[in-house]
């Protein structure tokens, strides 16, 4: 599988991140089986957090198992300082590991958050600590918000490694400042920033729950995803094409080794082609920003 440099983090990562949310929805053995599916494709960049469920801890024996082969990516919705530290060790504790390769404040959804992470009592606080007891090598931020948020927060935190936001053609295609996920992509460049795609597989949002009940999606995604292979291989050229270091895989463990294959066999999307699927996905319903679905 093809890699390409996380910014100007030093890590060459694969051109896709394995998501390792979808280990929550399985056993170990499963757990243990998908995590082996990764590496088996050259996957080597993962991405996990405390908030999906038990997904550490499934995580935990292969990720031991193949400690050198994995750039671990976390993550905490923690605001303030003694949070986030807590955070942090319990993380460690349920992986197991010493170190997390990259540690990145997850869903940035308002300025007046990027002021308290920014602070003196604020997360990145603990996470710079964390980093100076070498319990984190690099410092990430996540967000699916407004886009302008965070490219304000590249601007202001000038040891920020790497971002993570939506990129799809359903967003490409909208109009006005709220769906410029392109920017961030541009901002993060010029700054050596790495950047890593979600919701690339969005297709919509899910009905109302009144019409649709949590448990009758028939995917555990929070928004209702592209399924078939050949929609599944053009969603990831797409991502991959528009310039992204890497693409993160849906949460459900069905549509995870469809992605695997569809980025091991990436060879690029030309811009003519970027286009016809962007007009394709332009009236679509988007997913994103989240603030705008609350």
């Amino acid at each position: 599988m093809e890699t390409r440099p996380l910014g100007d983090t030093g890590q060459e990562s694969s051109v896709a991140t394995f998501g390792a949310i979808a280990l929550n929805w399985l056993e170990q053995a499963g757990a243990n089986h998908l995590v082996e599916l990764a590496l088996e494709y050259g996957v080597n960049h993962f991405d996990v957090a405390p908030t999906y469920g038990d997904a550490e801890l499934k995580l935990g024996p292969k990720l031991r198992q193949h400690r050198g082969e994995i750039f671990l990516g976390c993550k905490t919705q923690e605001r303030g300082y003694e949070g986030a530290a807590a955070k942090i060790e319990r993380s460690l504790d349920r992986l197991g590991v010493d170190t997390i390769d990259l540690y990145q404040i997850h869903g940035l959804e308002y300025e007046s958050e990027l002021d308290e992470i920014t602070g003196a009592d604020g997360a990145l606080a603990a996470i710079r600590d964390a980093k100076d007891a070498g319990k984190i090598d690099h410092v990430g931020l996540t967000s699916h918000a407004d886009p302008g948020l965070i490219t304000d927060a590249i601007d202001r935190i000038d040891d920020l490694e790497t971002v993570m936001f939506p990129l799809n053609p359903v967003v490409a295609g909208k109009s006005g400042e709220e769906y410029d996920y392109e920017a961030v992509l541009e901002r993060a460049d010029e700054a050596g920033v790495g950047t890593l795609g979600i919701k690339a597989f969005a297709d919509g949002s899910w009905p109302p729950e009144d019409d649709l009940a949590e448990a009758d999606r028939p995917y555990a995604n929070w928004y209702r995803p592209v399924d078939r292979p050949d929609a599944i291989r053009e969603r990831f050229d797409f991502a991959a094409a528009r310039g992204l270091d890497t693409v993160v895989t849906p949460g459900d463990p069905k549509l995870v080794a469809m992605v695997f294959d569809a980025a091991d066999r990436y060879e690029g999307m030309d811009e003519s082609t970027q286009r016809t699927l962007i007009e394709r996905a332009r009236h679509d319903d988007s997913p994103v920003p989240e603030q705008l679905h609350h």
